[in-house]
């Protein structure tokens, strides 16, 4: 092991983490990730939405939330109750990081907007994910990932050009919002070393898609209209081959991306080389980029030729090892038992208390000097003996007491 693995990155950082569903959660796992602890607080009984909704076996944890809270600690708190929102603010002081992404409004009704919260605890990042801008017409409005994605733009974008708007298949909105929160905690954490103050992080996935979706905001500029929807095509209406084009063995993904640079025609000669179509370098219709993006029914109709006398595989490895940049089209199984990304640590198998193997994602930054195992989610309250017990001091028979007056 590398000198300073067994002290992650962020050792010592303790978050209190009062999150649901993704955009919240997906955020304090990457902290958890890189070695933070995080203490998950959920409901007692019924615990955190997500650990029920889309799930196949009753009264097990869902495989949704099993792939939001890995490497996290679960203590029960009923937030409504006097007695249990003691316990929240007897832990504020001892946290680096307080967020939530509860519905408009639902922190600040349970007493713990940012002043009360700064009032308890100077030092304390205190970062929350909403749907829109809190300050905006939007800002009571609720959002979940298909709705954020089309206030930022993304929907709008995507699908054919002569049809409808399709919600883009990845979880961008809550995600993306969920990782532009931990860029602004960890910036926010090292800020504190200067200042020794903590300060609000304010994320809205809203904006989050709107940042994800710069190329599109230079296609507007170049067109002057707003950006069109391309199907596979680039946005910025210059490159072509952009295409997914049909490969041997006829499956929903049988398909190879090409895309080769707008820059110049180096790629595309060497895409013709390959395919054994030499005699197009000079075809008029293909001499330029700009040539070929007007013409790219034409390419496609070249390229496809080619691409389905070979396998999506054959085809990314003949394509890539003559510079020419392209990828099967892989599907979440094939990623899955992709031995190289297992072998990576990209997708690891743990071991949950009830479900039993899970293989689920890791997390994909790799640090030489940072390390952290990956943790099933934790069962609703497995910590709450310890968290309150040895963070706080409680007794046992204290915290039996509260657990009677469903506090805890």
């Amino acid at each position: 092991m590398t000198k300073g693995q067994d002290r992650p990155a962020l050792a010592g950082v303790r978050v209190l983490d009062l999150t649901q569903f993704e955009a919240g959660t997906s955020c304090t796992e990457t902290l958890a990730w890189l070695g933070a602890e995080v203490i998950k607080v959920e409901p007692p009984e019924t615990g955190e939405q997500g650990r029920r909704i889309s799930s196949d076996r009753p009264g097990v944890d869902s495989p949704y939330f099993l792939l939001m809270n890995a490497n996290k600690r679960s203590v029960t708190c009923n937030l409504k109750s006097e007695k249990g929102r003691d316990l929240i603010r007897a832990l504020i002081p001892k946290v680096d990081i307080f967020i939530e992404n509860f519905a408009p409004g639902a922190i600040a009704r349970l007493g713990f907007d940012y002043d009360v919260v700064r009032e308890l605890n100077p030092r304390v990042i205190y970062a929350q994910i909403k749907g829109f801008p809190p300050d905006g017409p939007f800002a009571n409005l609720l959002a979940f990932d298909p709705v954020a994605q089309a206030a930022g733009g993304a929907v709008s974008i995507t699908g054919e050009a002569d049809g409808r708007p399709l919600k883009p298949g990845m979880n961008v909105g809550d995600t993306g919002a969920g990782l532009h929160c931990a860029i602004g905690i960890l910036a926010a954490l090292f800020q504190r070393q200067v200042t020794g103050c903590g300060q609000r992080v304010d994320v809205s996935m809203q904006e989050c898609i709107i940042n994800f979706g710069r190329i599109a905001w230079a296609a507007q500029a170049l067109f002057g209209k707003a950006c069109p929807r391309a199907g596979n095509q680039s946005i910025l209406g210059s490159t072509s081959p952009s295409e997914v084009y049909p490969c041997m063995g006829g499956g929903p993904n049988d398909y190879i991306y090409i895309y080769v640079t707008r820059a110049a025609s180096h790629q595309w000669k060497a895409l013709l080389k390959v395919i054994g179509r030499e005699e197009l370098i000079t075809d008029p219709r293909f001499a330029t980029p700009a040539d070929r993006a007007r013409n790219y029914r034409d390419v496609d109709a070249v390229v496809a030729d080619w691409t389905r006398h070979h396998d999506k595989h054959a085809a990314m490895r003949i394509l890539g090892d003559a510079g020419v940049p392209a990828s099967a089209v892989f599907d979440t199984l094939e990623l899955t038992n992709d031995p190289h990304l297992r072998k990576r640590g990209m997708f690891v198998a743990v071991q949950h208390p009830t479900r039993g193997e899970f293989v689920m994602p890791a997390f994909p930054v790799k640090m030489s000097a940072s390390s952290v195992a990956v943790e099933p989610a934790p069962l609703l309250g497995a910590d709450n003996s310890d968290v309150y017990g040895n963070l706080l001091g409680l007794a046992p028979e204290k915290l039996a007491e509260l657990a009677r007056e469903k506090a805890i």
